[in-house]
């Protein structure tokens, strides 16, 4: 007997026949004597409705409040599974954030998980109860409703599985494991076996949608095992825990499954895209201590992370330009602070760009190798794709480019770096 955290997305979830497939696969493993919690993420496109309620009712909206609105698209999907469940014959009920509770801290709308009360819930669970928990949402500190931020559905499910010890936490998704890219736009992607923790931290980081970066952090500090799977698989396929799609691994593991020849060893293990992030360039800033923490103090204060940032060279007279991304969601209210902020930071213009793209490539191999961003640098160039910025780090190099030129740039990238699998080899031998 096993104790279980199955975690289901918004496609799984996408109306009735879906949840009821979900249903299935959680009664499989139930059947099967293991102790099931099931994490739910809301009807796929019912956030994003949610989300434009609360524009149109009010363009700066109070965050508390926001929070309580797109809330309730888990509440829903959690209800229905835990019904479907019921009408199969298994013994099932919904936690809510604030039931159990899950305890969040620090900023509505991207509230982090400090603590789980797990006692009432894994008595349930041994009762022999299926647990059905709404992902993303929680209670803060003055007992209000909270939510994580976008993917949070599978931060919540790996803490649960940290706070429940259990034995692994499945995540179930529309796509069967982790690729070297997105398949959709290079059709030689394959399935990766494995990838270690700190490349999926990075290519979460950097656009991969397969899982939420927090969630990847939890797991790799929780010494949670997590593989991800497809929910769009046939009735009578493999268990998932007989047949897994990609495995996240530490170092160490992964370092044995080279050894035993199940992994080929690459320099690059996979390429990211992200449209999400916006450019903002503040100019003619004045070049002297100080003037940069002007800048970026107001947006962390609001919580609004940066990404890249470059600060030209000084120009004569004592000034210089700075450049820096934001996330696309976050730019009017980047633009408005520092707006605000013009006479105390003292910049001539602000000028916006949203149509951009960051491609980054991702490996571990990048620590013991040089030449990965040289090799992306000349293969962009030969295709004549421009670079606006670059930053890097020991497993990761990304740079920014024009929008229009995204899917051209990864699927250079991909065969750049011999990650294209042959037209004969399938998943499993990749």
């Amino acid at each position: 007997m096993a104790r279980i955290v199955m975690k289901f997305g918004g496609t799984s979830m996408a109306g009735t026949e879906r949840i009821r497939r979900v249903a299935n696969i959680v009664r499989k493993q139930a059947a099967g004597g293991n102790e099931v919690a099931v994490v739910v993420s809301a009807m796929a496109g019912e956030t994003d409705r949610l989300v434009n309620f609360c524009r149109e009712a009010n363009p700066l909206y109070d965050p508390a409040e926001y929070d309580v609105v797109v809330a309730s698209g888990e509440q829903v999907t959690s209800g229905l599974l835990a019904l479907t469940l019921q009408a199969l014959g298994c013994k099932a009920r919904s936690w809510l954030g604030w039931q159990l509770p899950v305890h969040t801290m620090e900023a509505h709308a991207k509230a982090r998980i400090s603590s789980i009360d797990s006692d009432e819930l894994l008595a349930s669970m041994a009762a022999g109860e299926i647990a059905v928990i709404p992902g993303f949402q929680g209670l803060s500190e003055d007992n209000r409703v909270t939510t994580l931020g976008r993917g949070g559905s599978d931060t919540s499910a790996v803490a649960v599985a940290a706070a429940i010890g259990a034995d692994r936490c499945d995540i179930y998704t529309d796509v069967d494991g982790v690729y070297t890219t997105d398949p959709r736009i290079v059709a030689k992607a394959h399935k990766l076996k494995a990838v270690t923790y700190e490349e999926m931290l990075e290519l979460a980081s950097v656009g991969a949608k397969v899982l939420q970066t927090r969630s990847v952090g939890l797991a790799m500090k929780a010494g949670v095992r997590v593989q991800v799977l497809s929910s769009f698989i046939g009735d009578d396929a493999v268990p998932a825990d007989e047949l897994p799609g990609t495995m996240i691994v530490s170092e160490e593991e992964m370092e044995e499954l080279l050894e035993r020849g199940e992994m080929e060893r690459q320099l690059v293990t996979g390429i990211a895209h992200d449209k999400n992030e916006a450019k903002i360039i503040l100019t003619r800033v004045p070049d002297k201590p100080g003037a940069v923490a002007h800048i970026f103090e107001p947006l962390a204060a609001a919580s609004i992370n940066v990404d890249m940032i470059i600060q030209n060279v000084g120009r004569d007279k004592g000034e210089t330009d700075v450049t820096f991304t934001v996330p696309q969601a976050d730019l009017a209210r980047a633009q408005a602070l520092l707006e605000d902020r013009r006479g105390e930071i003292g910049y001539n213009r602000i000028i916006t760009d949203s149509k951009i793209a960051k491609i980054s490539v991702v490996g571990v191999g990048m620590k013991s190798h040089a030449g990965v961003a040289s090799t992306m640098f000349k293969a962009l160039a030969e295709r004549g794709i421009n670079i606006q910025a670059i930053s890097t780090s020991e497993i990761k190099v990304s740079v920014l480019i024009d929008e229009d030129e995204t899917e051209l740039a990864v699927r250079v990238l991909h065969t750049a770096y011999g990650l294209d699998a042959p037209d004969n080899v399938g998943d499993e031998a990749a």
